[in-house]
């Protein structure tokens, strides 16, 4: 087993184990709605070419981890570089970005999975899209992404 597999296990793996024992249905709504927003937030920062607030969405840890194509990216700093190299380098654009298909469904009360599609629309028309899974844990009070899966 992986470390990253082990991590997971030793995180999520009871309460999955467990069914998942839910926090009371106000405090499953209260969550998914702040996961949401924290998605729109990041939207919202992208459309704005704010790469520095959408990252704010992530889990600010060495040990958040981005996945998309054959590459593992690990660690905030590295994600944001990936962003910035993909996204902001000379010659390369944002685009406009939204959200679609979302579903948030808690593991725990500090703990949710997210699976939806993104979509970007660019200067020159094209449409770049795909789907994302996310793993996102309330830490210290705030709902972070520790683990993307974008393809």
């Amino acid at each position: 087993m992986g470390p990253a597999v082990a991590v997971w296990v030793l995180s999520f793996g009871p309460a999955v184990a467990a069914g998942a024992q839910e926090a009371p249905a106000g405090g499953v709504a209260a969550s998914a709605a702040a996961v949401r927003a924290v998605l729109d937030a990041q939207v919202e920062a992208w459309n704005r070419g704010d790469l520095e607030r959408f990252m704010a969405g992530y889990w600010r840890s060495p040990d958040l981890v981005f996945q998309s194509g054959a590459t593992v990216t690990r660690g905030w700093q590295a994600t944001r570089e990936r962003y910035r190299r993909r996204y902001q380098s000379e010659g390369k654009e944002m685009g406009r970005l939204r959200f679609e298909e979302l579903d948030v469904q808690p593991l725990s009360e500090d703990a949710v999975f997210i699976r939806g599609r993104w979509h970007l629309t660019m200067k020159d028309g094209s449409e770049p899209n795909g789907l994302f899974t996310l793993l996102a844990r309330r830490i210290d009070g705030e709902w972070k992404i520790v683990h993307d899966h974008t393809s």
